[in-house]
């Protein structure tokens, strides 16, 4: 499946949208997966708003990732998880998930791509590409460079998340990322269905372009 747009949930940046509203209007923009991202709701709540987003993706043949939680991901029917360098490792997630489940992790250079690819990763994201205040953690942005050099390491698909809007999402396409993760570019757009409708429109004629 594609993953050329890749929307990241977040209520706070989004207004006080819910999650699954936040899906709903991506989706309608043309999302090709989403991602349900919420650090201060418990293990049952995080499930209970995923059955939600799980109702919004399936009608429209979108992925629904879950941001850590492997065992929310599971109880909710999710299509994968996304891991970080310091969650539950890949090993471990891939014994425990059911045949067919996606699972991501965040890299942020070519070796630890490697090591992902190797331990059975689906696809890997590199955060931040640019600079972002969506996420305080993320850290400095690794540039196009590394986006290269991660795309050129490994054979499964990179995701580029961080600082990605209208004006770059183009660029990252054609460094070689298989698709643009977003957050705040969609969810704190006056309309998210306009906002990503535009990113989906652009990354299709990157795509287009570099078939010439």
């Amino acid at each position: 499946m594609p993953y050329d747009l890749y929307v990241i949930t977040d209520e706070t940046l989004a207004g006080g949208l819910s999650h699954a509203e936040i899906a709903r209007r991506a989706v309608a923009g043309g999302a090709d997966a989403i991602q349900l991202r919420d650090k201060t709701l418990d293990c049952r709540e995080l499930a209970r708003v995923g059955k939600k987003i799980r109702a919004v993706t399936n009608p429209a043949g979108a992925l629904f990732i879950v941001n850590d939680r492997l065992d929310v991901a599971l109880s909710c029917g999710a299509d994968g998880v996304h891991l970080g360098q310091g969650d539950l490792s890949l090993d471990v997630a891939r014994q425990l998930a059911p045949p067919g489940f996606i699972i991501g992790v965040s890299v942020g250079n070519a070796d630890e791509a490697l090591a992902a690819e190797s331990a059975g990763a689906d696809y890997v994201a590199l955060s931040p590409v640019f600079g972002t205040t969506s996420k305080a953690d993320a850290g400095p942005g690794q540039g196009l460079g590394q986006l290269r050099k991660i795309r050129m390491a490994i054979r499964i698909p990179v995701i580029a998340i961080g600082g990605i809007g209208p004006g770059n999402v183009q660029d990252v396409i054609r460094a070689g990322a298989a698709g643009a993760a977003v957050i705040s570019a969609v969810v704190s757009a006056p309309d998210i269905t306009v906002a990503a409708r535009t990113l989906k429109t652009l990354i299709r004629q990157a795509r287009e372009e570099a078939k010439d």
